[in-house]
C-alpha cells in the first residue's frame, strides 16, 4: 500500500476549502469581496471548487472607487458572466454623490480610505453577516492580528485585542443583531504560496499581473500608472517602461515595478528573488507606520 500524502499547497488548499463550508454552513448571507485581485480571484476559485458541481453560494461585492485599472473591470465582468455567479456593486462615487463621504484634496488625494464607508453602506444595504476577504497574514503586519473568523461589531469595527478564540480548527461565528464576520480562508498562504497554487490550478489572472509596457510617472520611489486621475507634479514626466503589479488596488496609489516577468514561472522566480514586500510599492500603507491598522479598525477590508 503506497503512503498518501499531501503537498503543502493541497494542505492549505483543504484548510481554505474547510473555512468556506465553515462560512457557508454558519451564516446565512456571506458574500466574497472581490476586487479582481490575484488573493480574491484564488478565495473564489477556492469556492467553485468547495461547492462543485453547485455554483458559487456566495455573490461577489465589488467596492468600485471609479479609479479602478480598466483591466480589472473587464475581468470582473468576464470572471462573473463565466461562473454565472451574482455580483455585488458598492459605488464610491455615489457614496460621495450622497455626502456618506468627503473626497479627498490635494497632493495625495486618494479614495482608497473611502471604500470603508461604502463597504460598511453596501454591508448593511444587502444583510451581510459575513465577508469572505483574500486578506494574508503574510501581506502585512496589522493583518497578521486577523483570525480566520474575525468579528467586527455594529459599527463594522474590528478590535484587535478582543478577538475570539480558534482552538484547533473550532470557528465561533456568532454574532449578535448588526454584527458581521470577516472570514479569510487563505489566512495562511503567502504570496509564493498563492502564485504557486495560480500555477498549479492554471488560474486565470488579470493582465496587470504580466509584464507589459505601460506609461508610468516615477512618484515616491514607485512607477505610478498614468491615468485620468493623475496631475503631473513639477518635474514628473510620462515614459513608456515595461512593468508589472504585485498588488492591485485604486490606479492612483498603485506601484509596479519594472519587470521582465511575462509567464508564470518567471513570476514565481521573481517573487522568490523579491526583496521588498509585497505591499512596498502601495502609497496608502506609506501614510503612517499603522495606516492598515487604523484603516482596518474603521472597517476596511
Amino acid at each position: 500500500m503506497s503512503k498518501y500524502y499531501l503537498t503543502h499547497l493541497k494542505e492549505l488548499e483543504a484548510e481554505a476549502i474547510f473555512v468556506l463550508r465553515e462560512v457557508a454552513a454558519q451564516f446565512e448571507n456571506p458574500a466574497i469581496l472581490f476586487s479582481g485581485g490575484k488573493d480574491s480571484i484564488v478565495v473564489t476559485h477556492l469556492a467553485r471548487k468547495a461547492f462543485a458541481p453547485a455554483k458559487i453560494p456566495f455573490p461577489l461585492l465589488h467596492v468600485d472607487t471609479g479609479h479602478n485599472f480598466p483591466e480589472t473591470i473587464k475581468f470582473r465582468d468576464d470572471l462573473v458572466k463565466k461562473l454565472g455567479a451574482r455580483l455585488l456593486v458598492g459605488s464610491v462615487q455615489e457614496s460621495i454623490d450622497e455626502g456618506r463621504v468627503l473626497e479627498e484634496k490635494g497632493r495625495d488625494a486618494s479614495r482608497n480610505a473611502l471604500q470603508t464607508t461604502t463597504l460598511l453602506d453596501a454591508i448593511e444595504s444587502n444583510q451581510l453577516d459575513c465577508c469572505i476577504g483574500g486578506g494574508r497574514r503574510d501581506e502585512e503586519k496589522a493583518r497578521a492580528k486577523e483570525r480566520f473568523f474575525s468579528h467586527r461589531d455594529d459599527f463594522g469595527q474590528w478590535d484587535p485585542k478582543n478577538q475570539r478564540p480558534e482552538l484547533w480548527n473550532i470557528f465561533n461565528g456568532r454574532y449578535h443583531r448588526g454584527e458581521h464576520f470577516r472570514a479569510f480562508p487563505i489566512s495562511n498562504w503567502t504570496e509564493m504560496d498563492v502564485w504557486q497554487y495560480i500555477m498549479l490550478e492554471n488560474i486565470e489572472i488579470p493582465s496587470l499581473y504580466i509584464a507589459h509596457e505601460r506609461d508610468v510617472i516615477w512618484r515616491d520611489n514607485t512607477w505610478i500608472p498614468n491615468s485620468e486621475f493623475i496631475t503631473l507634479r513639477p518635474g514628473e514626466e510620462v515614459v513608456r517602461k515595461k512593468i508589472r503589479f504585485r498588488t492591485l488596488g485604486d490606479i492612483t496609489i498603485t506601484g509596479g515595478l519594472e519587470s521582465d516577468a511575462d509567464t508564470l514561472p518567471k513570476i514565481v522566480a521573481e517573487v522568490a528573488a523579491a526583496r521588498q514586500t509585497e505591499r512596498g510599492n502601495r502609497a496608502d500603507d506609506k501614510r503612517s507606520e499603522t495606516a492598515m491598522e487604523d484603516r482596518k479598525r474603521q472597517g476596511y477590508f
